[in-house]
């Protein structure tokens, strides 16, 4: 019997050791991306095409407006990669980009909620452009920014665009302040609708109950609407859609590989058939 236990010793080890290189082994990595609602469609197929190099990696996908977005990895949300609309969302999560402050003094509440963001990960990912799109047949015979702006003014046509704290809105809102519209007056006159995020401003104007929208040129390609006119770089400046992982992500090697692939030629043809244009 004394014979024995040494050789059962190590029939129960090995057992151990097999258990631990193969169903723990497999068990494989959760990736959460939060990413911007313009960027559904195409992160949908590129997760679908990254998942066949790597089963071991399985991608979960919030899409939401990048202010939404921020709001819920401030309060905690579990996120491993943060995909913005717009530079501001991204800056706002960014200790690099926070306000100097005086360190001897007390912080203000949520002050501390701005380090998120891993530094040496952020990149420029993609850019985008904003558009004038109209539903199926233009009714409203609209064919320009120029003509848009002539239109609110004579309370003509309604305009649907995104809310304040989403990037479109506030693309939307630079248009605005070029032409020199005032949003409230509109707004008061009956001539705009808004959308939580970018999608909800497009189902709009495919669904024809607004004469017209302001989304991206992205949105409009995947929906199949009409583009009449693109926003300019001097109307709205350039719409950057910033990357990077967060600081808190259990899954840093994994989230900084997916945000590599992003930036391959294979993900960036996915990108490049609705429009939008990879930076490198």
């Amino acid at each position: 019997m004394k014979r024995l236990l040494p050789l059962l010793l190590i029939l129960l080890l090995t057992a151990c050791a097999s258990e631990a290189d193969g169903p723990l082994a497999d068990k494989g990595v959760e990736l959460t991306v939060f990413a911007a609602a313009s960027l559904q469609e195409t992160l949908t197929e590129i997760g679908e095409n990254y998942k066949k190099d790597h089963p071991n990696v399985t991608l979960f996908f919030n899409f939401d407006s990048s202010g939404t977005l921020k709001a819920q990895i401030e309060a905690g949300a579990e996120c491993d990669l943060f995909i913005s609309a717009g530079q501001k969302q991204m800056n706002e999560l960014d200790a690099a980009f926070a306000p100097a402050v005086n360190m001897d003094a007390p912080k203000e509440s949520g002050e501390e909620s701005l380090d998120f963001v891993l530094p040496d990960t952020r990149v420029n990912l993609l850019e985008n452009k904003v558009a004038l799109a109209v539903p199926e047949g233009n009714p409203a015979d609209i064919y320009s920014f120029d003509e848009l702006k002539d239109a609110l003014e004579t309370g003509s046509i309604l305009l649907a665009i995104g809310n304040e704290d989403v990037p479109v809105g506030q693309y939307t809102q630079k248009i605005f302040s070029y032409y020199g519209l005032d949003e409230s007056v509109l707004n008061a006159a009956g001539v705009l609708t808004y959308g939580s995020n970018v999608k909800e401003v497009t189902t709009q104007v495919d669904q024809g109950t607004v004469d017209c929208g302001i989304i991206y040129s992205t949105d409009a390609f995947s929906a199949g609407l009409e583009v009449v006119d693109t926003a300019t770089a001097d109307m709205c400046g350039q719409v950057i859609y910033p990357a990077a992982a967060l600081k808190n992500s259990a899954h840093l090697e994994e989230a900084q590989a997916f945000l590599d692939y992003l930036r391959t030629p294979e993900a960036g043809a996915v990108l490049e058939s609705v429009g939008f244009t990879p930076l490198g």
